[in-house]
């Protein structure tokens, strides 16, 4: 038998701030019950096993976060415990009534299930909120659902923080987040063709090959020293470079700092964990004719980014000035 648990279940992707609001209830019946609190979530995302097997893979939604991030902000979010349920023909093929049983009570030990307005679940989506209810009270366990959460008057929804980022309104997509849009990961190894370009990058892999973000961005840089590192970040496919490179087709989040670390040196930076905020969209990727209009390229978006942060910290102080008056 399963230890009881709280538990929610969904994608959650990006964690908004909509998910959150569903966590802190679920925290709290799970305090009431004295159990644990659970996610249950899922790898890969149910429409990008669905879009692979019909052969339509453009179908699938863009990804707002990589699962390293999704379990990080579950974490911080307070839960106790998350648990990635593989999505495969297997899943996707089980009843109803035979994923309560199997997963819910006899995997999990649910004794109290949150889930959204629109949740659906089983083969074919035939189970719906209702007939989870009816379950319950047939089987012993309470079931709750949370309606949708809006911010001044927008409904927050993963589709709705895809579409701010898609549309570059990185302002808006933290609205809807709570938090600046982010990406952490592990600094790997690339072509170093950056440093022979003048301007060294920490790169991180996207684990997922359609982000909901894309293009040239002015982000902080986490993890690197005391305080947060200005700089300017590629989130893409770069057009410009060879695909044949180390990394070519894959997504990569090249993010050049402003200032970089002495302490570092050349090569501190492989293997740290880093998070970086995008904080402001520049321009889409752009395919240069030749690695010196490339270099040009970049050494404009260093000086828009700087621009960007100066008028950002004047406006920060100018706030703050009348907030003390």
């Amino acid at each position: 038998m399963a230890p009881a648990c709280a538990l929610t279940i969904g994608n959650f992707d990006g964690v908004h701030r909509g998910h959150q609001a569903m966590l802190a209830l679920l925290r709290g019946e799970a305090a009431q019950r004295g159990v644990e609190s659970c996610v249950l979530t899922f790898e890969p995302h149910p429409r990008d096993f669905f879009a692979a097997r019909s052969g339509q893979q453009q179908a699938a939604p863009a990804r707002i976060g990589t699962l390293r991030d999704k379990l990080t902000d579950l974490a911080q979010c307070g839960v106790d415990q998350t648990v990635v349920l593989p999505f495969d023909s297997r899943l996707a093929g089980q009843s109803p009534q035979d994923f309560i049983d199997q997963v819910l009570l006899a995997g999990l030990g649910a004794r109290y299930v949150l889930v959204g307005d629109d949740f659906r679940f089983g083969a074919r989506r035939q189970g719906d909120y209702a007939m989870l209810d009816a379950a319950g009270d047939a089987q012993g366990f309470d079931v709750a659902r949370m309606n949708s959460y809006e911010v001044h008057g927008l409904r927050v929804s993963s589709s709705a923080v895809r579409d701010a980022l898609a549309a570059g309104r990185m302002d808006v997509a933290a609205r809807l987040l709570g938090r600046p849009y982010r990406i952490s990961g592990h600094v790997v190894h690339g072509r170093k063709l950056g440093r022979d370009l003048g301007f060294r990058t920490l790169n991180l892999r996207f684990a997922h090959w359609k982000p909901a973000a894309g293009g040239i961005f002015v982000v902080l840089v986490h993890g690197l020293s005391a305080t947060p590192l200005p700089g300017v970040a590629n989130l893409g496919v770069r057009p410009s470079l060879d695909p044949r490179d180390v990394n070519g087709g894959r997504v990569l989040l090249e993010t050049h700092c402003l200032q970089w670390p002495a302490e570092l040196g050349p090569e501190g930076a492989y293997g740290k964990i880093i998070r970086v905020e995008l904080l402001h969209k520049l321009h889409d990727e752009r395919k240069y004719d030749g690695l010196e209009a490339l270099q040009q390229g970049i050494a404009k978006d260093c000086d828009d980014a700087r621009t960007w942060l100066a008028s950002m910290h004047a406006e920060t102080h100018r706030q703050t000035t009348r907030d003390r008056i």
